[in-house]
């Protein structure tokens, strides 16, 4: 009897054992296949007195170049991801009438290609092209602390939370653009930074909304590492807000990982980017702020 019953029990605990093992096996295969894409606006702003050259533009003057950078300023994006990778890319727009004479502004600015990240293994990737030249940024996951606070607010349909974290300012857009005087001669390499450096941050606030109930570290552009999707982010002059999210679509993206272009990191793209922007700058003030349709 006591043998009959301590079979029933073994059988028992073998059967659980299955049960759960059976249930972790469909978990993992069910995080593999689960896939979401998420719409997002991007928008940045910027003094427009930091150009003309020295010249005091007017309000005409104003529009016009705001107009010309709104294709460069204002953007698209797709975020596809599962729990462990994401691609973000530019979503596809036809180009609106009479945007030729932004193509100064064009040239200046950095073609981003699709970005891939990967929780797992650290890794970003993403293909750019700059004046021309195809570049493979190749590095590892920004490292963001984010301090996670209790204020929240809906985004669509989703209950968000507020996290702030702290990066140092990389990169080279048109909002560090600065108006040097007509008698102050241009910076080159060699020269340190003066007092007149002071007003470019080093360092550089960041707030995001994350949404728990979408349970996946993922967000736009190089943001990541929260407890829910990010739904939108506020980076200096720039936000990035989503507008759309489809859980589960029925026909699911490819994971495509970049491999076109030039082989640098991050650091080294953004020197390549700077320097060059920094020599159409000082063509364009040397010029007196005058442009070239």
């Amino acid at each position: 009897m006591l043998n009959q019953i301590f079979k029933m029990k073994s059988n028992y605990i073998t059967s659980c054992i299955a049960l759960v093992l059976l249930l972790l096996t469909s978990n993992n295969i069910s995080s593999q296949e689960f896939q979401g894409k998420a719409y997002y606006f991007s928008k940045t702003t910027m003094d427009m007195s930091n150009f003309g050259g020295g010249r005091q533009l007017n309000e005409q003057q104003k529009k016009q170049i705001a107009e010309r950078l709104k294709s460069v300023l204002e953007k698209n994006y797709i975020l596809i991801f599962n729990q462990i990778e994401s691609i973000y890319k530019e979503e596809e727009v036809l180009a609106a009438p009479n945007q030729g004479g932004g193509m100064r502004f064009g040239m200046m600015s950095s073609s981003g290609g699709n970005q891939y990240k990967n929780l797992k293994d650290h890794l970003f990737l993403q293909e750019n092209e700059f004046y021309g030249k195809q570049f493979l940024i190749n590095d590892s996951l920004p490292k963001l602390n984010w301090k996670l606070g209790s204020e929240n607010k809906m985004i669509g349909q989703y209950m968000c939370f507020k996290a702030t974290a702290i990066k140092d300012a990389d990169g080279f857009d048109f909002a560090s653009f600065r108006r040097r005087g007509n008698n102050e001669k241009p910076k080159d390499s060699t020269t340190v930074n003066t007092e007149k450096d002071k007003d470019i941050p080093k360092k550089i606030m960041m707030t995001a909304w994350y949404a728990p109930q979408i349970p996946v570290n993922q967000g736009p552009d190089m943001y990541w590492g929260l407890p829910g999707l990010i739904l939108e982010v506020n980076v200096d002059r720039t936000t990035i807000l989503c507008s759309k999210i489809i859980l589960n679509p029925s026909e699911k993206d490819e994971m495509k990982v970049p491999s076109k272009g030039k082989e640098v990191t991050k650091k080294e793209y953004d020197i390549i980017v700077k320097a060059k922007m920094e020599e159409m700058r000082d063509m364009f003030r040397n010029r007196g702020g005058r442009g070239h349709d």
